[in-house]
């Protein structure tokens, strides 16, 4: 029997989205208007925004107010949880002196103090709080620099982001090669599984250091991940992009989307539920995608809907 699936976006506040005005009907301009319309057409929604700055509970809070009762939020850890470079003015105010002195830049795991590392945590607990406590939180995904590499110390941190995550549903992304060579899968997936940590299964372009295979194996019994970034190998490592949107312009076709159709309902015989995320983001791509692949995944399994 298969479990459920949600599809769904990465952000329903993109500048490209909002701008291109072929998603959101005329006069649904305010924060909450566009929510609630979202919520509307799709089931599940990924939280971007809270990589780049620490959420927060009163946002959160009007999430939760703002959608349908089954609505479920992925939420994004912040950067800094996930060894990327933080820039010195994304970290809270009043946290801001404890990095070492004379850092205006990027801040680096090396820069922060184990106090303010342990206070960006907690901190960040609270934050998500008012989604889990209205059964709204999916799973919180730390999405992996490139240098973050298959190495002793990354499965170490591995284990540290396990334990200070507690019981919150935790998946992890990859994005160097190294993860899942042909000497690394198996033992990797294993790791996974006992640590109960989701897998992310990715589509992307492939090829790069920076890019991961499209690796279809579920590591926790209550969901499995999907996130779609397209197959644009020209933008996938632009220079200078000013928006994430600049990264993954992609327009999946129909045949492409009832290709993937297959796999991800094979997927979704191995956990109890299955999030696909549209992280094509450029214009309306996303939600018209999403809304293709509902409706081929709902034609091959009805159930599921």
């Amino acid at each position: 029997m298969s479990g459920t699936v949600l599809v769904g976006t990465a952000s329903w506040t993109d500048k490209s989205l909002i701008a291109s005005k072929r998603f959101y009907p005329k006069g649904t301009t305010s924060a909450e208007a566009r929510l609630r319309y979202y919520a509307s057409r799709f089931p599940i929604v990924e939280v971007d925004s809270s990589y780049y700055a620490m959420p927060s509970s009163a946002n959160a809070q009007l999430w939760a107010e703002r959608t349908p009762a089954k609505f479920i939020f992925n939420i994004k850890a912040f950067r800094a949880m996930t060894r990327h470079q933080t820039p010195h003015m994304a970290l809270p105010a009043d946290l801001k002196s404890l990095v070492a002195p004379g850092t205006r830049g990027n801040v680096y795991a090396k820069d922060m103090p184990p106090e303010l590392v342990d206070e960006l945590w907690r901190r960040y607990a609270v934050a998500i709080r008012p989604l889990r406590e209205a059964g709204k939180l999916g799973v919180v995904h730390f999405q992996f620099p490139p240098w973050f590499t298959a190495t002793r110390d990354s499965y170490a941190y591995l284990d540290e982001v396990r334990e200070r995550m507690g019981e919150h549903l935790v998946a992890v992304e990859f994005r160097h090669k190294s993860w899942f060579t042909e000497a690394n899968t198996e033992a990797l997936l294993a790791f996974l599984t006992e640590r109960h940590l989701v897998n992310v299964v990715v589509d992307e372009p492939q090829g790069a250091a920076n890019s991961i295979p499209s690796v279809w194996a579920a590591t926790h019994p209550a969901l499995a991940l999907v996130r779609l970034h397209g197959r644009n190998d020209a933008t996938w490592n632009i220079k200078d992009a000013t928006a994430a949107s600049d990264r993954f312009n992609y327009d999946y076709t129909e045949a492409e989307l009832t290709d993937l159709s297959s796999p991800i309902l094979r997927l979704s015989q191995e956990a109890a539920a299955t999030h696909v995320i549209f992280n094509n983001n450029f214009e309306d791509q996303g939600p018209r995608n999403a809304t293709s692949l509902r409706r081929i995944l709902g034609d091959a399994s009805p159930a599921t809907w």
